[in-house]
């Protein structure tokens, strides 16, 4: 799949992340060239970085390692990170009742909502869900 140039903001998931940090997941080579290839912004969410804490946990990565590449994003000025507050929290649970019949997850609708005030199309993210949402899933096989 040829990489194009994002030329507007990106949303970087958890799945992004590792697919970012891990060298051997399948989409690494194309997370990379996607991440690479924004040009405008790249922004997340601290409910992304925590979910990615916990995910990178589970997939049996060093703790030195999660909190290193933790750390790596927090100083990272290309990626703005949106923290989430009390009436972002409140409007990912609205999104989610809305929702009933979805499985998203709590960072999931927080990301939505994100996206969708910011207007940004793009996710960097492997999770079907963006695509159910009206969003562009960029990591595709």
């Amino acid at each position: 799949m040829p990489i194009r140039t994002i030329t507007n903001k990106m949303l970087i998931d958890t799945s992004g992340f590792f697919s970012l940090y891990d060298e051997a997941d399948e989409y690494n080579r194309q997370a990379v060239s996607f991440y690479e290839a924004a040009v405008v912004k790249r922004l997340t969410t601290n409910y992304v970085l925590a979910e990615y804490t916990a995910l990178a946990h589970v997939r049996g990565v060093p703790r030195r390692e999660i909190i290193k590449f933790s750390s790596r994003i927090l100083d990272d000025k290309d990626v703005e990170i949106i923290w989430v507050g009390e009436n972002l929290h409140r409007q990912a649970v609205a999104l989610l009742r809305e929702r009933a019949d979805k499985t998203y997850s709590l960072c999931d609708a927080a990301s939505f909502v994100v996206m969708r005030e910011r207007g940004i199309s793009e996710s960097l993210t492997t999770d079907k869900y963006f695509r159910q949402e009206g969003f562009v899933k960029l990591l595709e096989k």
